[in-house]
């Protein structure tokens, strides 16, 4: 089919940017032109710079929210030194030099990037050009990013490719890609911070090589970078700034993350194989009767009609909706998978109406595209298409029909079992592309992305009073408006369990802060000591799901022995604490981008030694947490970045930055919190009550609390309280109302205060 459907490349004709030979100055920089190329450089109001070669604009764009961000008309485009022009911003300078190389400045002069001048290979008989942009960053810069990398979150020396995939089994930290790739890169080094998007969509690969800081008199060896693409447009947005400020600037660009719903923060279970309705419902009862907190339930395919999405097997299920007022009685929702593939068979309702919609995928004769997936031979919605979005997003009034709360869309990279060298749809098939037209090299890599948003707008549009709960297996940039993803199906073993984390990471740095892992690994049967040690990692994550493959070992916590049950339901227990922290953290990712889990460095990427540091991480401002990666630990090393940090399980205090070593028993991972934090917690009544770590004698510390009323879109307001010493109590402010008294109602702040970290008769 591509043979017959993709013109052969034939010979190619290189090309680079020549001399600059003229300038056209515009709002927030212009244009600068070279003999063989152009430059367009644009600052925009939200400090974000853009610039695109040969004319590239930055619309249309799968990544952005609105368009392009209005330009800001303080920056111009000026003359620079030997013959180049510069603009300078707010936050940034951009300099060209007169062969087409881009130096990103800091607004003291410093280097962040340089771009060489790039270079083209564009077909003699027309055709999509491929590219190849080379980049140079400080010797000592650290490299994250580029969606979810199992061997991450610090990308090291090595080749990255652009193409989301199926690995086609479990993966671990050697493999890749994987199903969300993005080709945004977060770089940190001494000099400052910088996030760039190469807003492409084509197949690519990214070459990472750390650079070396010279010994003695020795030169330092630049980091560099290398982007290749197969096609498509060379245009790129960069921002400049602390961590925060990149991420919040990142989140204007392309999209707030959506909002879960408060039981979406909690602890879900999932298993590929349930068997029927009174399997569901005596895992349900199994963690009522122990006393086992519980908010969802996913059903995988096998709770199809032969696998068919949009249907239910009447056999295993056949009272559905029942079961789901049964479930919700108890504060457990359902959560249905979702597949894009359609079975293709005529009678089927799906196939049917995509037909007379003429919604799916066809080739460059005309003709339907079919692959083979669960239900068999398949056809695929074309989700570039906003009438076949409509009629996808109307689709889940049935699922709706039948009770489910939430959805979880999964093999829509999308995945092919019957295609030859990798498992998607064939190069050649043509796609929508929201009006212009293109193949399956351009729209590959968004087909995610579009599907989510198909499922998210009609569940919007179906159910306007309630925020949808989507979570997808590939996307690309700007996905976490739809919701966030999960880690795929990450091995068994203690390299999976490492990976996870890494994942999760790497992807809050892309800006998609809600994910999480298949707690215990996909496949295979963890032992007792993994599969807790993986349950303790999932209950600080935000997405905290057990989930296995149709023929691993089951997920239940009871089915490891008594002890893991027990630390299992220390865990959950603890999770369930701090549900009303994870909905604060999960309100604050909307309105500033910053994801829930971050790495040590977040805020002092200038410290070395956090850079480097990959077993540890931040949830939020306020907690540490440190999981335990290797079979038999008891202890754990843990580098501590600066400030005071008390053992939240002995209370012990610690001061940063250090190396100390903590107990780590099979009871509990270390975490530690941060001194000053003021906690959000759910009390014994299950209202909100304030948990206050003691600042350091002489400092004050802080917290913020957003109170999430329901499901609903209410914005609630952001509370903000202060812990301060006063007179030798702590004492904790919110708009200036105190209260002192250490576990009674603290009338003037409307919460319950507990202080920790400070002896009893100091309180």
């Amino acid at each position: 089919m591509d043979a017959a459907g993709l013109a052969p490349r034939g010979v190619e004709r290189a090309r680079v940017p020549g001399p600059v030979t003229g300038v056209e100055p515009g709002p927030g920089g212009g244009v600068v032109r070279f003999a063989r190329s152009e430059l367009r450089v644009r600052v925009t109001t939200g400090g974000a710079v853009f610039w695109g070669w040969d004319g590239a604009e930055p619309d249309p764009s799968y990544a952005l929210v609105s368009g392009s961000p209005e330009a800001d008309p303080r920056a111009v485009l000026e003359p620079d030194k030997e013959g180049g022009w510069r603009v300078v911003s707010e936050r940034a300078t951009v300099v060209v030099s007169r062969h087409g190389a881009v130096e990103l400045r800091t607004p003291g002069g410093l280097m962040l990037r340089r771009d060489l001048p790039p270079r083209w290979w564009e077909p003699v008989g027309g055709g999509a050009a491929r590219w190849l942009q080379r980049s140079q960053v400080a010797a000592d810069a650290r490299f994250f990013g580029l969606g979810g990398r199992a061997q991450g979150p610090r990308l090291r020396t090595g080749t990255y490719r652009l193409w989301n995939t199926d690995p086609g089994g479990s993966f671990g930290p050697g493999d890749g890609p994987l199903y969300i790739t993005m080709p945004v890169q977060l770089v940190v080094a001494d000099v400052g911070s910088h996030l760039v998007f190469h807003d492409n969509t084509w197949d690519g690969t990214v070459v990472v090589r750390e650079g070396e800081e010279g010994a003695g008199s020795g030169h330092d060896r630049a980091g560099s970078c290398e982007v290749r693409m197969d096609g498509g447009p060379l245009r790129c947005w960069v921002m400049v700034g602390t961590p925060a400020r990149v991420l919040h600037t990142w989140a204007s660009l392309t999209g707030p993350p959506a909002l879960p719903p408060a039981w979406a923060l909690g602890h879900h279970h999932a298993r590929w194989g349930f068997g029927g309705e009174q399997e569901v419902r005596r895992i349900v009862a199994g963690y009522r009767e122990r006393g086992l907190p519980l908010d969802a339930v996913h059903l995988d395919i096998d709770h199809y009609e032969e696998h068919q999405v949009f249907t239910v097997d009447k056999e295993t299920y056949p009272h559905l909706p029942q079961l789901a007022d049964e479930l919700l009685k108890d504060g457990v929702r359902l959560v249905s998978i979702v597949d894009p593939a359609v079975k293709a068979e005529p009678g089927n309702e799906v196939y049917d109406s995509g037909r007379a919609t003429d919604a799916f995928v066809r080739d460059a004769s005309g003709r339907t595209v079919h692959g083979v997936v669960w239900p068999g031979r398949a056809v695929y919605p074309d989700f570039t298409d906003a009438r076949v979005r409509t009629w996808w997003g109307g689709l889940y009034k049935e699922r709706l029909a039948q009770g489910f709360a939430g959805f979880w869309h999964d093999m829509n990279e999308p995945v092919s079992f019957a295609a030859f060298g990798e498992p998607t749809l064939p190069r050649s098939a043509r796609h929508a592309l929201e009006g212009r037209g293109g193949d399956h090299r351009e729209a590959h890599n968004v087909y995610g992305l579009a599907m989510a948003r198909a499922g998210y707008e009609g569940l919007r549009e179906l159910h306007p009073q309630e925020r949808p709960f989507l979570f997808s297996r590939s996307g690309w940039a700007g996905m976490q408006r739809y919701g966030g993803t999960w880690s795929g199906d990450v091995a068994t073993g203690w390299p999976g369990l490492r990976a996870s984390l890494s994942l999760v990471l790497g992807l809050g740095l892309c800006g998609v802060p809600y994910s999480g892992p298949d707690v215990g690994g996909f496949d295979g049967s963890p032992s007792p000591e993994l599969y807790l040690r993986w349950f303790q990692l999932g209950s600080y994550l935000p997405l905290f799901r057990t989930h296995a493959a149709l023929r691993a070992g089951r997920r239940e916590p009871w089915e490891f022995g008594p002890d893991v049950l027990e630390h299992a339901r220390v865990a959950l227990v603890e999770r369930r604490r701090l549900l009303p922290y994870f909905v604060t953290l999960a309100h604050l990712a909307r309105r500033t981008g910053t994801p829930y889990v971050r790495p040590l460095w977040w805020g002092c990427p200038e410290d070395r030694a956090l850079r480097d540091c990959e077993d540890a991480f931040l949830l939020g401002d306020c907690l540490l947490v440190a999981p335990v990666f290797e079979p038999g630990a008891v202890r754990r090393t843990v580098r501590l970045p600066p400030g005071r940090w008390y053992d939240t399980a002995t209370g012990q205090a610690y001061e940063g930055p250090a190396r100390v070593l903590l107990e780590a028993p099979l009871s509990r991972i270390p975490v530690l919190a941060r001194a000053g934090a003021v906690l959000p917690v759910r009390g014994a009544d299950g209202g909100i009550e304030l948990e206050v770590w003691a600042p350091a004698p002489g400092r004050t510390g802080g917290g913020l609390v957003v109170r999430d009323a329901g499901d609903g879109w209410e914005q609630p307001e952001i509370e903000r309280f202060t812990a301060r010493w006063i007179g030798g109590r702590v004492v904790v402010e919110r708009d200036g109302r105190a209260a002192e008294d250490a576990g009674e109602a603290a009338g003037e702040v409307g919460l319950r205060v507990t202080v920790r970290g400070i002896p009893q008769g100091q309180m």
